[in-house]
């Protein structure tokens, strides 16, 4: 069976599946007071540690929490296995460790990005398009595409979908 999907970016590994014995995102079990009045605030450490800071300056390193299976199903408030190494393989760590080597770099800018960096320098579009094209080879990616021309070619397919699924 072929699929529809792009040959082009594979990524492996991803499994959204955590088991019990992994690490779940939630850092910190905060205790709980009675007395709604109180504010404390969380501050992170420079060795990635939680502190607890009390009204009066009172520093409390936070202990990690421990989550069991249910309490993950219960939350979905969490990233999964597979969003994080999205993340990472599209971080700016990865994209500059790419740049110069032998694979071309290719970015695409969007039709609602370029818009809002115009907007932010006060300058038109196609200048903010020049612009960013200077920038980004400058850097040493190979090709910059606009992608307007990609989103107007998608509404117009989804149009004579809708037509065709109407008729």
């Amino acid at each position: 069976m072929s699929s529809k999907f792009s040959g082009v970016i594979k990524l492996s590994g991803l499994d959204d599946y955590i088991a019990p014995s992994q690490a779940c995102i939630k850092p910190v079990k905060i205790e709980k007071s009675n007395d709604s009045t109180k504010t404390t605030k969380i501050q992170i450490e420079a060795d990635g540690s939680y502190s607890q800071i009390s009204e009066q300056g009172e520093k409390k390193t936070l202990k990690p929490t421990k989550i069991s299976l249910n309490d993950c199903l219960a939350c979905s408030g969490c990233i999964t296995t597979a969003e994080s190494i999205l993340i990472q393989a599209q971080s700016k760590e990865e994209f500059y460790s790419n740049l110069g080597g032998k694979k071309q770099v290719v970015v695409s800018v969007s039709p609602q990005a370029r818009a809002s960096i115009a907007a932010r320098y006060n300058l038109d579009p196609l200048t903010t398009l020049k612009n960013l094209n200077s920038f980004f080879k400058s850097l040493g990616v190979s090709y910059l595409f606009d992608t307007t021309f990609a989103r107007d070619f998608s509404l117009i397919e989804s149009a004579m979908e809708f037509i065709d699924r109407y008729r």
